[in-house]
């Protein structure tokens, strides 16, 4: 499959939509089963193993990193909150790769903070549901076959939490429910091939077991996200290695390597590079006093250095990286999307920064 993915990935990012080939190596591959216990038909791996593999993915095309790390997001909230009705019907299709996953929580009015939703969840008096709404930034949209869609299901409001409100319950709804129509025709400029876009939700029908987790409670699964380790900085990371060696490579065809200062340089930018895998990596074994907050660090560190790594390393390049063909600038616009990716950085900060006062 990486081989694929470096074929791939250039020409899908000029169309703006992943290769379909692509999407059957990614389903066939045992990365989709990657947290899925194995009575489920997963391998059952840790997170510093998914971060590992999110990493390898991101080297190779950072659109692809993305649709399999909401994939396996959603697998995992299913093993630490699915009913064993849920988790013997879905993890296995997913696991398989049968079944893609796709988290629906973002929405253009709610914030980052996603204190503000709109969209609505009713509970009928059979035990029922009927959700309404419309989600923003939806990686998968299209090409997930279930989603996990954040709703409000109680109109109370909680002002003072960081991320989220009370009132607020996540559902597992089948793509093919009749009242749920994905857009893809969001243009980004970066991860331009990761199906990012909207997700339309018009009196979607659910049954009872369609609940994820406790009624009202949503926000102690994303609590329990954050300490799980598994973090977007494994993105961040594929991307700047993929960038170093591309100049590596650049300098020594170029005989530049001859240069102490080009040396130097190159020595100093992998080492930020070096910094940032350790800081997934820990974030990924969960070794530290408060896992949650250094799940949040990672984000924010290996975002923002993967950035000022990449676009030092496009300064090197010259002219060469200026023609619009060169894999850097694709590397920066990929680099720049991670920080904005949810919880955005400023976000991170802020929930960092309020732990610190309970």
């Amino acid at each position: 499959m990486l081989r694929l993915l470096a074929e791939r990935s250039s020409d899908s990012d000029l169309r703006g939509s992943p290769d379909p080939e692509v999407l059957t190596a990614l389903r066939e591959s045992d990365v989709v089963g990657l947290v899925v216990p194995k009575r489920f038909g997963g391998s059952g791996s840790d997170f510093l193993k998914l971060n590992r593999t999110i990493a390898q993915l991101a080297y190779y095309d950072p659109s692809i990193a993305i649709i399999a790390f909401q994939h396996l997001a959603v697998c995992a909230r299913i093993v630490e909150w699915g009913t064993r009705w849920q988790q013997e019907k879905l993890l296995p299709e997913l696991a398989s790769g049968r079944w893609l996953a796709a988290s629906a929580w973002s929405e253009s009015g709610a914030g980052a903070d996603k204190k503000n939703l709109s969209t609505s969840a009713e509970e009928h008096s059979d035990g029922r549901w009927s959700v309404s709404g419309g989600k923003a930034f939806t990686t998968g949209a299209g090409l997930a076959d279930v989603y996990l869609v954040l709703a409000q299901s109680t109109d109370v409001r909680d002002a003072e939490s960081s991320y989220g409100s009370y009132g607020q319950s996540f559902f597992l709804v089948p793509a093919d429910n009749p009242g749920i129509r994905p857009d893809t025709g969001l243009d980004l400029v970066g991860m331009r091939s990761s199906a990012t876009g909207f997700v339309q939700l018009h009196e979607c029908e659910l049954p009872g077991d369609a609940l994820l987790g406790p009624r009202d409670e949503a926000g102690s699964i994303i609590a329990e996200v954050k300490r799980s380790g598994a973090t977007l900085g494994a993105v961040s990371l594929g991307i700047a290695e993929a960038a170093w060696d591309l100049v590596h490579e650049f300098a020594r065809n170029k005989g530049l390597l001859g240069h102490q200062a080009h040396r130097h340089r190159l020595v100093e930018l992998r080492a930020r590079i070096e910094a940032v895998r350790g800081v997934v990596e820990r974030a990924g074994s969960r070794v530290s006093e408060h896992p949650g907050n250094t799940t949040l660090y990672s984000k924010i560190f290996a975002a923002e250095t993967s950035e000022e790594v990449v676009q030092a390393l496009s300064r090197m390049l010259g002219s060469t990286g200026y023609v619009s063909g060169n894999p850097i600038n694709r590397m920066q616009r990929d680099a720049r999307a991670v920080a904005l990716m949810g919880p955005t950085n400023d976000l991170s900060r802020e929930l960092v920064s309020t732990s610190w006062t309970v």
